[in-house]
């Protein structure tokens, strides 16, 4: 998502782009799944670096980006290891992925674009969906917390585990645990 850049975008930038660092920043650009609430979400690039983002382009230009990988925001590393990520074919822009030691939550920032939501069924192949109600199907041996949940426990206000569609999270006891999604009926 791209929009104009406020006075404190272009401070933080100092006129240049985030990206390339030759040519006069214009956009500010969100780096997706956020959007540009908060100048933290934005990074500053020009118009050349957006269209080659916008047209998904490869090549030496991206080059660039083994200096932008190194900047303290956290905005313009995610973008720039996306990019690298996305031409992770061409040894170059590995080399660039593997110089750099990036914090977790940036790394997972980066590779949401890639990531294909994950669908949660139950036991019936129902879709599931964050705040269902549910049923166990058998009981449930809770490690850790020493009690058992029967079959036919209702769960309410579930919740999806990111990137694993065989897990929920639910209360049960009064304690959050993970169900594996075949031991679970949607109640409708």
């Amino acid at each position: 998502m791209k929009s104009t850049i406020s006075n404190k975008l272009q401070e933080r930038c100092e006129g240049l782009c985030e990206l390339c660092s030759t040519e006069k920043a214009s956009i500010a650009y969100a780096v997706s799944p956020k959007d540009n609430d908060k100048i933290e979400n934005e990074v500053a690039i020009c118009n050349n670096c957006y269209s080659l983002i916008e047209s998904n382009a490869s090549g030496n230009h991206w080059q660039c980006l083994a200096g932008s990988l190194w900047n303290t925001e956290p905005s313009v590393q995610a973008l720039s290891y996306r990019i690298l990520y996305s031409l992770k074919e061409n040894e170059w822009a590995n080399e660039i992925l593997t110089s750099v030691e990036l914090d977790e939550v940036v790394i997972n920032w980066a590779l949401n674009a890639f990531q294909k939501a994950a669908i949660h069924v139950d036991s019936n192949g129902t879709e599931l969906q964050n705040g269902d109600t549910i049923v166990l199907t058998q009981g449930l041996n809770v490690k850790g917390a020493n009690f058992m949940a029967p079959k036919g426990t209702i769960v309410r206000k579930i919740h999806l585990v990111p990137n694993n569609p065989e897990q929920i999270e639910g209360k049960v006891n009064e304690q959050t645990i993970v169900i594996l999604t075949k031991f679970v009926r949607k109640q409708g």
